[in-house]
């Protein structure tokens, strides 16, 4: 009490610092109610329901409710029943100390039910698709309020997809699907549990619905038709057809088929309706119509006329036409874009004008108006056309190029004059082009005359090229086109001008003897002038103006004085001229014939025609890569997009990029491939095709280039003659060029080769391509040569001709009977004699300077002659020609031009060293085109006259194996050489004999003679080998005592 009545400062009074909150708690459930308090001295809690203090286990032990420390009240489980409630209330919870107490607020403690039966369980409810469909349901009674969801097929129903929402108990789906049938569960749910109603069924039905309809159709009598109606729905629905609101007519000719489709067979212009297919079923009813519509064709029953008028008048072409629906008329000019239609403004027809009732009048008529107008009637039952002529008369046609440029070949520097004289009226201008390019005129180095001649001074390699002379004037235009090819100083060639003298006359006006649709038979006469060469054939061009507007050439190679052009249009006028042909080129044109018209091509129905014209428009030709199949030829090939049903063939056109068109006709066939045969080599070619039927044309195909490539010739030169020049080791080789089909500015050069069959010699010479024969020297006699010829292209080496077979009689050149005076001139020719007489010179110079030096020594007497040489044997002219690392026979190897003509190894002969007071005498010679190093020779002994012979080894061994006897087999030359030692002015003659002179040199062949006169010689002679630091072998010879020579011969290198 005394703690009571002495209350301490820092005690205050209880405070609630956590209020219980309601619960709601199921039965037999453990529960919570929070109550916190402070104070000082820390306040004691007490629990109240509905105003009376709560027993806890402070209170009784045994009970279910429990007082926590902290002041809460916890239920061990909630107790509830149907009579007695006796956790169910309002609770307070009261802190006190000694200053007072503190009161929570109120907190109710309710206990969760949920009942067994819903109040609302969902009925089944059937919908047809694409309707909603609402499921009602009203759960159980609870406490709290139960929640409502729902299942199909024991699934949970999810409520994101749009279509479906949940509200109130109910369960909506906007629009329902087939998917959506099923069996659905209303679920209650609360704290307490879950609660499931009895399934209800959705039912799902689907209304009719069209698969196929029946669609409006068009057609002609006479044929068949069919309507559809394929329909879907469940239950399965079912289909009836009606015409107007009415019943089906009755008869064999309507059918209901199967599949619900209507058909009418052999339509009649009163079966014309509306047809309506009618199906329904237990959710839904449709129905879907279609027109039919039965036409008569377009027909043209007023067609129109071909006409001629004269230019500024007006012309009016009638087409009257008729058919069910009435068609339209238009007009269109074949080849022009432009379409022209009844009440078409001037502005956009100009001078032409339809009427309503479909009248083509064209107003103020020119030259160009020229051609054919098509009338086309068109509806939706079809569409036909007619077509007619209209010409305007005139007088003018194309220039003529009388003469043009022709193909040259000319020199660096030189001029060229390139021919251009054009005939017609208007008088046409004319201009140049060079390789499609113009050719401008500078009045320096190209000027243009005024007779269209183009002139160029100076010429440059880059003037090379083909030069085309173009005439032209109001009336259309005309090319002719030549090559110049400007080569370096000594390798161009004359370029023959045709003269006119020499160039044949013009044939005489052409007659036409037939005509056909497509074909024009010409006659004429020759002009009794042929020119300089006979005529060989005749070149036909043809003008028309509804195919172009220049000349072009539709036959050339024409042999006779009368040919049939064939691949003409129909029903088209034409002009020819005529030109013949001789070596020298072309004549001037013949006069031009009489205007002729070939016939009208096999005429159609209206229908076929455009059909025709129709199908031709959808052929699409596609031209594959062209194929090359030799350089002046060309497959090509093509697709096509579709395959007309109307196509007689297809006009191929092709041309030298920047020249004109040509055309060649192929015919259609299974095999979408023609050849081009007779093109230029080196060329690059367009190419593109085109279908026809008759006079019907269709769209060209894209352009196709290809370039021909170059090839090297074929023909091998012409009547190759070898003939040997008397007494000589010289033969003329000739020939003429190859076949004339090979252009001559193409060979550059020509080839020749001799080959000996047994010596194996050989011999090659190049002259320039416009050279036709060749010198050949140093061949052996009594031996065997094949010759061939070959001409060379900017390719490469053509085709050798056949060999040419020569046997070499036996010649003599030294001959005792010889004067003198042409012994020195035989000498003096000499390559050896002229490089010879410079170095006797120096050697005499050199022997006089050791003549005053040996004056002032002692005599000394010598009994021996010193010759010392180095030597390089000739061997086989095999082994010397290996030297240039290449074999002359072989195209591939053939020696440039940097080679020397003789192009052989050097031979040293007869070289020595000098004793200081010898005389020595020095030559300069060759064997087998060799040329051979300066020989000494020194006299020791007063001996009137001495011979020197100088052999390759293994022809020296042959000498002495044979007894001196000559062989005409063998390959070997001697070195013969007479020394005079008593000449003190070193006039000395050193004579090369040898059986294979150069062609270069000419050198005379050692005789029998001779031969026999060294043998007995060579039995003074003795060869010892004796060895240097330089390249050489000493020859010396002094005289024996039995009178016989040991040779030993020794060769370093």
């Amino acid at each position: 009490s005394s703690l009571w009545s002495r209350p301490r400062l820092d005690d205050v009074p209880p405070r609630i610092v956590e209020d219980p909150s309601d619960l709601i708690v199921s039965k037999g459930e453990p529960a919570t109610l929070n109550c916190k308090a402070e104070g000082r001295p820390m306040p004691t809690v007490e629990w109240y329901k509905d105003g009376e203090h709560v027993e806890t286990d402070k209170d009784d032990p045994r009970s279910h409710r429990m007082l926590l420390p902290s002041g809460s009240l916890f239920f061990l489980r909630i107790v509830h029943g149907r009579r007695s409630k006796p956790d169910e209330g309002v609770y307070t919870c009261v802190a006190r100390n000694y200053l007072g107490e503190a009161v929570s607020r109120n907190a109710s403690l309710e206990v969760a039910i949920l009942r067994d039966d819903f109040r609302q369980p969902p009925n089944d409810v059937v919908v047809a698709a694409g309707e909603p469909a609402v499921l009602e349901c009203v759960p159980p009674r609870g406490h709290p309020e139960p929640t409502v969801s729902w299942k199909r097929n024991n699934v949970r129903v999810n409520d994101k997809d749009g279509r479906i929402s949940m509200r109130g108990g109910k369960l909506m789906i906007s629009h329902t699907r087939k998917s959506d049938a099923g069996m659905y569960v209303c679920v209650g749910t609360n704290m307490v549990g879950e609660r499931d109603s009895d399934p209800a069924e959705l039912v799902v039905f689907e209304r009719p619905v069209f698969i196929r309809r029946p669609v409006n159709q068009i057609v002609l009598a006479e044929e068949t038709v069919d309507f559809s109606c394929e329909v879907h729905g469940d239950p399965a629905p079912t289909v009836r057809w009606n015409r107007d609101e009415g019943e089906l007519p009755r008869g064999s000719r309507f059918e209901i088929r199967g599949d619900n489709s209507l058909r009418l067979v052999r339509v009649r212009a009163e079966d014309e309706g509306t047809y309506t297919c009618v199906t329904e079923n237990s959710v839904g009813k449709t129905e879907a119509s279609a027109v039919l519509q039965v036409h008569v064709p377009p027909q043209i029953d007023v067609r129109p006329q071909d006409q001629v008028a004269a230019q500024g008048r007006t012309v009016t072409f009638q087409c009257g036409t008729q058919g069910n629906p009435l068609p339209a008329v238009f007009w269109q000019k074949e080849g022009s874009q432009m379409l022209l239609f009844p009440g078409q403004p001037p502005s956009q027809s100009g001078r032409y004008s339809v009427s309503m009732s479909g009248e083509l009048s064209i107003s103020d008529v020119h030259s160009e108006d020229s051609g054919y107008y098509i009338c086309q009637a068109i509806s939706v039952a079809g569409s036909v056309l007619a077509k007619a002529l209209l010409e305007v008369e005139t007088d003018l046609v194309p220039p003529i190029i009388r003469q043009g440029p022709a193909n040259q070949t000319l020199a660096l520097g030189s001029s060229a004059l390139l021919q251009c004289h054009v005939m017609g009226s208007p008088i046409p201008s004319v201009r140049w082009e060079k390789d499609g390019e113009s050719v401008l005129s500078d009045d320096i180095h190209i000027s243009l005359m005024e007779n269209g001649t183009l002139h160029i001074s100076g010429l440059k390699e880059t003037d090379s090229g083909m030069y085309t002379c173009v005439a032209s004037s109001s009336t259309g235009e005309m090319s002719w086109s030549g090559t110049v090819t400007v080569k370096a100083t000594g390798t161009s060639s004359v370029p023959r001008v045709s003269q006119s003298l020499q160039l044949p006359g013009p044939p005489q006006k052409p007659v036409v003897t037939d005509v056909t649709s497509n074909s024009v038979t010409l006659t004429w006469q020759p002009n009794p002038h042929e020119g300089g060469a006979a005529v060989t054939s005749y070149i036909i061009e043809a003008f028309s103006q509804s195919v172009g507007s220049t000349w072009q050439t539709v036959a050339d190679l024409v042999r006779l004085e009368k040919h049939t052009v064939s691949g003409l249009y129909p029903n088209t006028v034409y002009l020819f001229i005529i030109r013949a042909v001789n070596s020298y080129g072309l004549s001037d044109p013949s006069p031009i014939s009489e205007p002729v018209r070939t016939q009208d091509g096999p005429e159609g129905q209206g229908t076929d025609q455009a059909h025709v014209q129709m199908d031709l428009g959808g052929v699409k030709v596609r031209l594959q890569t062209p194929k090359v199949l030799s350089p002046t030829s060309v497959q090509i090939t093509w697709t096509l997009d579709q395959h007309p049903r109307y196509i007689e063939g297809y006009r191929m056109y092709y041309r030298p990029v920047g020249s004109a068109w040509m055309i060649q006709d192929v015919k259609a066939g299974p095999l979408h491939t023609a050849v081009l045969t007779e093109l230029h080599r080196g060329k690059e070619y367009e190419f593109k095709m085109r279908p026809y039927y008759n006079e019907f044309q269709g769209i060209d195909s894209e352009i196709a280039v290809v370039r021909t490539p170059d090839e090297v010739l074929s023909g091998p030169p012409q009547g190759v003659s070898v003939v040997q020049l008397s007494n000589s080791s010289t033969v003329r080789v000739s020939w003429q060029p190859p076949p004339p089909d090979v252009p001559e500015e193409l060979i550059l050069e020509y080839r020749v080769w001799c080959v000996g069959n047994e010596s194996q010699q050989m011999i090659n010479r190049s002259v320039d391509g416009d050279t036709l024969w060749v010198l050949l020297d140093g061949l052996l006699p009594e031996s065997m040569y094949r010759v061939q010829v070959a001409a060379v292209t900017i390719a490469g080496v053509g085709t050798y001709s056949q060999p040419v077979f020569i046997f070499l009689s036996e010649y003599l050149v030294k001959d005792d009977s010889v004067s003198l005076s042409e012994q020195i001139t035989v000498v003096v020719r000499q390559p050896a004699f002229i490089a010879g007489v410079g170095v006797s010179f120096w050697m005499v110079l050199m022997g006089f300077s050791a003549w005053i030096y040996c004056r002032h020594r002692r005599r000394k007497e010598l009994g021996h002659y010193t010759t010392s040489f180095a030597y390089t044997p000739a061997g086989n002219l095999l082994s010397i020609l290996s030297h240039l690392g290449n074999y002359p026979w072989l195209a591939d190897s053939w020696p440039t031009s940097n080679f020397t003509r003789n192009g052989k190894d050097s031979v040293n002969c007869c070289a020595g060293r000098l004793d200081s007071t010898d005389q020595y005498y020095n030559s300069k010679i060759s064997v087998m085109g060799v040329p051979l190093h300066y020989g000494t020779v020194t006299p020791t002994n007063q001996i009137s006259y001495n011979s020197l012979i100088c052999l390759p080894a293994s022809g020296l061994s042959n000498y002495l194996s044979q007894n001196g006897k000559y062989s005409p087999a063998s390959n070997e030359g001697a070195i013969y050489c007479t020394i005079n030692p008593a000449d003190a002015d070193g006039h000395d003659v050193c004579s090369l004999y040898s059986q294979g002179p150069d062609p270069y040199t000419s050198t005379p062949v050692l005789s029998k003679t001779d031969l026999y006169s060294m043998e007995q010689d060579l039995d003074q002679w003795s060869l010892q080998s004796s060895h240097s630091g330089a390249d050489y072998a000493k020859l010396q010879y002094p005289r024996g005592e039995n009178g016989r020579s040991d040779i030993d011969f020794h060769h370093e290198g």
